[in-house]
C-alpha cells in the first residue's frame, strides 16, 4: 500500500502537535523540524483544522493544538479521510480505462487487500504513535527538550 505525502505530512503534524501538547505549535516550527515546505504544511493543517483533528488560532499568540485527544484520533479514520479521492489503482476509479476490468481478478484481491490494511490501521490511534515509549526520543529528535 502506498499513501501520499499528503497524507505523510498529515501524520507528522499531528504527532508533533500530540509530542508538543499541550503547548502550541507553529507551522513554520514544524516545517523546519521536518525539513518540509511551509506553503505544503499550510495546506495540510487547514485540512486537519477543517476536519476537527487541529484547533488553529491565529495572531501575535496563535498556533496549533490538538483538538482533542491523541487517543480520539484513529489512523484508519485519518488515513481514509486523506487519501479519499486517491484510489489505489485505475480500476478503482471514476475514469477506469483498463480494457481487461471485466475478467480481471486483481481488482478484488487488491480490494482486500486495501481492507485488510484499514483494518490494521483503525486499531491503532495517534497515541500510539507518541506513547510513553517513544515520546522522550521524539522530544529530542523533533528538538523539542
Amino acid at each position: 500500500m502506498h499513501i501520499t505525502s499528503f497524507t505523510d505530512y498529515a501524520l507528522r503534524v499531528l504527532i508533533y502537535a500530540a509530542v508538543k501538547a499541550p503547548a502550541q505549535c507553529t507551522i513554520a516550527e514544524i516545517a523546519e523540524r521536518y525539513s518540509i515546505s511551509r506553503n505544503h504544511l499550510m495546506k495540510v493543517v487547514q485540512v486537519l483544522n477543517q476536519r476537527g483533528y487541529l484547533c488553529a488560532q491565529r495572531g501575535k499568540n496563535g498556533g496549533l493544538r490538538l483538538k482533542g485527544s491523541a487517543s480520539d484520533i484513529n489512523l484508519g479514520q485519518l488515513i481514509r479521510e486523506t487519501e479519499q479521492d486517491k484510489p489505489l489503482v485505475e480500476c478503482f476509479g471514476r475514469d477506469n480505462q483498463c480494457v481487461i476490468t471485466p475478467a480481471c481478478q486483481l481488482k478484488g484481491i487488491l480490494a482486500e487487500a486495501q481492507q485488510a490494511f484499514y483494518q490494521c490501521l483503525d486499531r491503532y490511534t495517534l497515541a500510539d504513535l507518541v506513547s510513553a515509549r517513544s515520546q522522550p526520543q521524539l522530544t529530542q529528535l523533533l528538538n523539542l527538550t
